[in-house]
């Protein structure tokens, strides 16, 4: 990819009088597509003959902990509150298991080696310290990553992110920790369901650079219930001030089966419109913000400083094909089928999901039960839609090289949308790559030409639509299984 880090919003196309723009508000991509488009797969294929044909020299390792001390109002992520006595050993017993019969289907044909590795949930470090000693174990002793050697990246709470859990951290080779704060503003954190003290928050940011980790991430999130302009530059302030590596800014979303989604009647429209007005204007000012000192933006919510040391692939490459998941909530990606457990929301299902985990042999982990298959059209779906949300955008003659086309040939719609509505960028370096037809007062705009080959990027405007971008991009058939999934 070229590097292409936004510093600065700059020029980006005028939208046609005819384009109106979508809710900037819509869905989240973080993986592409989303577990509730994944339906339970005929006949259990087995693993090893999923990955016979796959390339495995530079795989993506992820080890899913599905265990937190609180679950904030605004979380839909697989996982549980709290563990009763014995559960979470049962649960690494589990995934000794899972990465044994795993490992085993990758095969000794040829070099299996694992590229990146990281530890999410959940919440990781709500393991003991031995237990994450465990954890990396099982990375290294059963799968075989080095972690030693590749970029290591694991999640924390500011109440699990202890000088014990976190010296293990560092001795296995974490080189990213990603603590998620949300806010320094104890009313804020209470309104988003966080219970936390700023008090508590600073100390794990100290114990956190005590321990010498590579890489620091804060999490904060804008359009908390109260939150203002003045509080938002307060939290980012207090941020800035232990110098973090990356910062990720994420808006809220209030989800079905969350807690603020059980405590909330369904806004009315204006509301809505006015709560994204509200969150537009949070994002920008939190952007420009931390570009003014000394960041770079990687993507919508990704901000990286300008002198942090090199951490790997950008945010969005351990979704890329090639990746192991293990533990209930873990996804797993070959090129032709993309596979996990069950899913849900719902504290109770999930328990339940979590206890069947444990109960498993190990013959039970050497198939694939909940997936989707990818074919080629999703998967050129999925190339252009994790190229373009990020800030380097989408290299054309890879996606020739891959496809076999430009990508305006397959999109050409959704690219003419994007450029009438100015979400895509117009720079000097683009300008003669990125050609728009006039339009007319009555004339829908005509047919976005890129000449060969350069980079289609978003504007930073379109960086700020990229939770609208993303499900434009949904096939029909992904949508439908998406609105067909029974939440649980």
């Amino acid at each position: 990819m070229t590097t292409a880090a936004v510093r600065r919003p700059g020029r980006a196309r005028v939208a046609s009088p005819r384009a109106v723009s979508p809710r900037p508000y819509q869905n989240y991509v973080y993986a592409y597509p989303h577990k509730t488009a994944y339906r339970r797969l005929t006949g259990r294929p087995a693993l090893a003959s999923l990955w016979a044909a796959e390339p495995k020299d530079a795989l993506s390792l992820y080890l899913h902990i599905p265990f937190c001390e609180t679950r904030c109002g605004f979380c839909n992520l697989f996982t549980r509150i709290g563990a009763p006595d014995g559960l979470t050993g049962a649960y690494l017993d589990a995934l000794d298991r899972q990465a044994t019969a795993v490992r085993e289907a990758l095969g000794q044909d040829g070099p299996v080696r694992f590229a990146t590795a990281a530890f999410g949930g959940g919440t990781p470090t709500f393991l003991t310290a031995g237990e994450l000693d465990r954890l990396c174990d099982i990375a290294e002793r059963r799968m075989g990553a080095d972690l030693r050697a590749v970029p290591l990246s694991v999640e924390a709470s500011p109440a699990t992110a202890t000088a014990d859990r976190l010296e293990v951290l560092a001795a296995r080779g974490a080189t990213r920790l990603s603590l998620g704060v949300q806010s320094f503003d104890d009313t804020e954190a209470r309104a988003a369901v966080r219970p936390q003290r700023r008090a508590d928050v600073e100390a794990a940011l100290g114990r956190v650079r005590d321990a010498r980790i590579p890489v620091l991430n804060i999490d904060l999130i804008y359009g908390i219930d109260g939150q203002t302009e003045r509080s938002w530059l307060r939290s980012l302030d207090a941020a800035l001030a232990w110098r973090p590596e990356e910062l990720y800014l994420y808006p809220l979303y209030v989800r079905p089966l969350t807690g603020l989604g059980r405590r909330s009647n369904a806004p009315a429209a204006p509301a809505d419109r006015d709560w994204d007005e509200q969150r537009l204007r949070l994002y920008r000012l939190g952007r420009d913000h931390l570009l003014d000192h000394g960041y770079e933006q990687r993507s919508m919510r990704m901000f990286r400083r300008a002198d942090a040391p090199p951490q790997g692939a950008d945010d969005y490459a351990c979704q890329t094909d090639g990746m192991i998941g293990l533990g209930c909530g873990a996804r797993s990606y070959t090129s032709g089928l993309h596979y996990s457990f069950d899913y849900a929301v719902g504290m109770h299902e999930i328990r339940g999901i979590i206890d069947d985990y444990v109960s498993r042999p190990a013959a039970d982990f050497a198939h694939a039960e909940y997936g989707r298959r990818i074919d080629t059209g999703e998967a050129r779906r999925r190339h252009l839609l994790q190229s373009l949300l990020q800030a380097d955008g989408l290299r054309c003659d890879d996606y020739e090289k891959r496809f076999g086309a430009r990508p305006e040939e397959h999109f050409a719609a959704e690219l003419d949308r994007f450029a009438a509505l100015g979400w895509l960028a117009e720079s000097p370096e683009e300008t003669e790559s990125v050609q728009q037809s006039e339009t007319t007062e009555n004339a829908e705009p005509r047919t976005l030409r890129l000449s060969p080959p350069r980079t289609l990027r978003l504007s930073p405007e379109g960086l700020a639509y990229s939770d609208a971008i993303g499900p434009e991009l949904f096939s029909p058939a992904v949508r439908a299984a998406m609105a067909a999934y029974e939440r649980k």
